[in-house]
């Protein structure tokens, strides 16, 4: 029987530069950094939460083809390729304020719903990132 889920990855076309935003901008911790050399190993998670990890994966060998990891960087930019990752927050708009004195461009502003107060962003590369201060009876 399955008891969790650990890793949760997203597709980002340049690693260096998906550190400096998750770990640089949007306060996440740097868990694993490991040359494999057949690819890089760069997993971030959520400070104080280390029981779940997000790897972000560059779209190349040996997970795909060439001709595929082209297709596939082509749908990341364009916002597509499936990365969505959604956060929670005690205080949804005072973060967002943090986050935007730092640079991060958002798609939408924090939004009352029936669960929380949430926003939306997208990383550099066109991955959707959403973050919540869910209600208490969500």
């Amino acid at each position: 029987m399955l008891k969790s889920l650990a890793i949760s990855s997203i597709y980002v076309l340049d690693q260096d530069e998906a550190l400096d935003f998750y770990v640089g901008k949007l306060g996440l911790e740097k868990k694993e950094d490991v040359d494999l050399g057949f690819m890089r190993w760069l997993t971030v998670n959520v400070p104080g939460d280390k029981s779940r990890e997000v790897l972000l994966e560059l779209p190349a060998r040996p997970a795909m083809d060439d001709k595929t990891a082209a297709q596939v960087r082509d749908l990341v930019t364009k916002g597509h390729a499936g990365g969505n990752l959604f956060f929670t927050t005690d205080d949804c708009r005072k973060t967002y304020k943090e986050l935007k004195a730092k640079g991060v461009e958002f798609t939408e502003e924090p939004t009352e719903r029936p669960y929380g107060i949430d926003c939306g962003l997208r990383d550099p590369f066109g991955n959707f990132l959403r973050f919540s201060q869910p209600t208490a009876q969500a």
